[in-house]
């Protein structure tokens, strides 16, 4: 199996996905640049975190444009792996490939901090190495994260378990205070209706190693590595 990392102008989180496929996971693993029109004969794309084409006009929305992104769109369309993280899951949104939208977080203020996830299916490409109900922690630094989607949108995300992970406490319970953005419904990460697109804003690149603080977000990756070698 191979991946790819994307990056664009402004990508700060790219050696650190990269890092953690090469090192932690130790599968093979190229960066894709944002000018490429073709992905390398990838098996899964990773869309990291970081400023692409430095925010300007709104998070994500010219690198939405990219050739990279065209052929991330004919990947997905065709049952590709993609997994966008933070800055990525903004990107993913603007290009379609998830429904809804990453606005300014509700405190209109930058943060970055460990909080705690609930993972509210198990059954995807990305989570099938935890359990319902499972509690991570892992990081987040972002200032748009606060996700947002129609009623109608917010329905079809819960009948077809699609809310991959909510903002929950250390104890696994959904409040209005382990929402660290006002995000609705305390939504971090969802996918698509084919379930091999996850956009999530938490880092799981930053929390793969237990010399980071938590090595939850591991868990993920570990999940894409399964399902790519079970297909």
């Amino acid at each position: 199996m191979k991946f790819g990392v994307l990056v664009f102008p402004g990508s700060n989180c790219d050696h650190d996905t990269f890092h953690v496929i090469s090192e932690v996971a130790h599968q093979p693993v190229t960066f894709l640049w944002h000018d490429a029109d073709d992905l390398a004969g990838v098996d899964a794309v990773l869309v990291p975190g970081g400023f692409a084409y430095g925010d300007y006009l709104r998070t994500g929305a010219i690198a939405r444009f990219s050739p990279v992104m065209q052929a991330v769109q004919r990947f997905a369309a065709g049952g590709g792996l993609v997994l966008g993280i933070c800055n990525g899951f903004q990107i993913l949104t603007e290009a379609g490939l998830l429904p809804g939208a990453l606005m300014r977080n509700a405190g209109l203020k930058y943060i970055c901090k460990q909080v705690h996830l609930r993972v509210e299916t198990a059954d995807s490409p990305f989570t099938n190495q935890l359990a319902r109900g499972d509690v991570l922690r892992i990081p987040i630094g972002h200032m748009e994260g606060n996700y947002f989607c129609t009623q109608d949108e917010l329905h079809q995300l819960e009948t077809e378990d699609r809310i991959a992970f909510r903002y929950a406490t250390p104890g696994g319970e959904i409040t209005p205070e382990a929402n660290p953005n006002g995000s609705l419904s305390n939504i971090a990460g969802i996918l698509n209706a084919k379930r091999n697109v996850l956009g999530m804003m938490p880092h799981p690149d930053r929390s793969s190693e237990q010399l980071l603080g938590s090595s939850d977000g591991w868990k993920i990756f570990a999940s894409m590595v399964e399902a790519l070698a079970t297909h």
